[in-house]
C-alpha cells in the first residue's frame, strides 16, 4: 500500500483506548491507493523506537458494517470501534508488556498496531474474544517479528509535509476559532536559530531574495544554535500557502546550519 499524498484533519478519531495513556497523540488523514484512511500516531514512540525487547508487532482490529461512501466510519459505528479497542487491549495487557503505536482506518477497517515483548497465547485469546463478542464483524490478527519497527517508522509515522500540515494547521485552527476568516494577506513571523552569525547571514541572504525581511537578530547565550533570526513577510495564511512557505523555509535552514522554529501571525475578523 503507497501513501500518495496527504490531507490532514484534527478529527474527533483519538479512540479512549489512545486516550488512556500518557503518550502524545496526534491524527491526520493520508489519501492512498483505494482512497483516503485516517492515522492515529502515537507521535512521541518516535523518540524511543525501535525498543529493544519489544520485537513483534501485533496488527488486529475489524471490518465494521457502519462505512461511509469514504470507507471511514459513521458516527453510529464509533461505540463499537470503542468497546473493541479497548477489550483487544485488556487481552494484551493480561498477556505481555506492550507498546501502543497507532490505529490505522481504511476501507472500512479498522486496526490497532502495538509492539509486543511476548506472543504467546495472544493470537488465541483475541480471536476467542472476537467469535464470542463480535462475531458480527470479520476479525483480523497478524503478528510478525519487526525489529526496526518499520510498520511503525516507514508506514504509520508522517512524512516531513505530512508533519509540517499538521503543526500548520494547529496554528491556523486556533485564528479560526478566533474569529479569523484566513481571507486576506496579513503579515507572518518566522523564527530561525544559527551556529554562527556567518549562518545566519547565510540564511538572510536566502531570505531576502525571496521578499522576507529581517525583523530581528539577537544572540542567546549558552544556547546550542545562540543566534536567533526573526523574519517576516506579507503572505495569505491558507492551509496549501502557508505549508508550501513554511516547508521551504525548514527544508532551507539547515543549508546554513540553521533550524527554523516556527510562525505566528495576528488575526483578522
Amino acid at each position: 500500500m503507497i501513501r500518495k499524498s496527504f490531507i490532514c484533519s484534527l478529527l474527533s478519531l483519538c479512540f479512549s483506548v489512545a486516550n488512556a495513556q500518557d503518550d502524545q497523540w496526534d491524527v491526520y488523514m493520508a489519501q492512498y491507493e483505494k482512497g483516503v484512511g485516517s492515522v492515529l500516531i502515537n507521535i512521541s514512540a518516535k523518540n524511543i523506537a525501535p525498543v529493544s525487547g519489544y520485537p513483534f508487532i501485533l496488527v488486529t482490529g475489524i471490518t465494521y458494517t457502519g462505512c461511509n461512501p469514504d470507507g471511514l466510519p459513521a458516527k453510529a459505528q464509533f461505540e463499537d470501534l470503542y468497546t473493541i479497542s479497548d477489550s483487544v487491549k485488556k487481552i494484551i495487557d493480561k498477556h505481555t508488556s506492550n507498546i501502543l503505536v497507532g490505529t490505522f482506518t481504511y476501507q472500512c477497517e479498522r486496526l490497532d498496531y502495538y509492539y509486543i515483548k511476548d506472543t504467546s497465547g495472544i493470537r488465541l485469546q483475541l480471536d476467542r474474544m472476537y467469535t464470542s463478542r463480535f462475531k458480527k464483524y470479520s476479525s483480523y490478527i497478524s503478528i510478525k517479528e519487526d525489529k526496526k519497527w518499520l510498520a511503525y517508522l516507514d508506514f504509520l509515522y508522517p512524512n516531513e509535509e505530512t508533519l509540517e500540515y499538521m503543526g500548520n494547521q494547529k496554528v491556523v485552527m486556533k485564528l479560526v476559532e478566533a474569529g479569523d476568516k484566513l481571507e486576506k494577506e496579513r503579515q507572518v513571523d518566522h523564527w530561525i536559530y544559527f551556529v554562527s552569525g556567518k549562518d545566519r547571514d547565510c540564511f538572510i541572504a536566502y531570505a531576502t531574495r525571496n521578499g522576507f525581511k529581517v525583523e530581528a537578530k539577537e544572540h542567546i547565550a549558552d544556547a546550542t544554535r545562540p543566534f536567533k533570526l526573526q523574519i517576516s513577510r506579507v503572505d495569505k495564511i491558507d492551509m496549501s500557502t502557508i505549508t508550501d512557505i513554511t516547508l521551504s523555509l525548514r527544508r532551507e535552514a539547515p543549508k546554513c546550519n540553521g533550524v527554523y522554529d516556527g510562525w505566528e501571525t495576528f488575526v483578522i475578523k
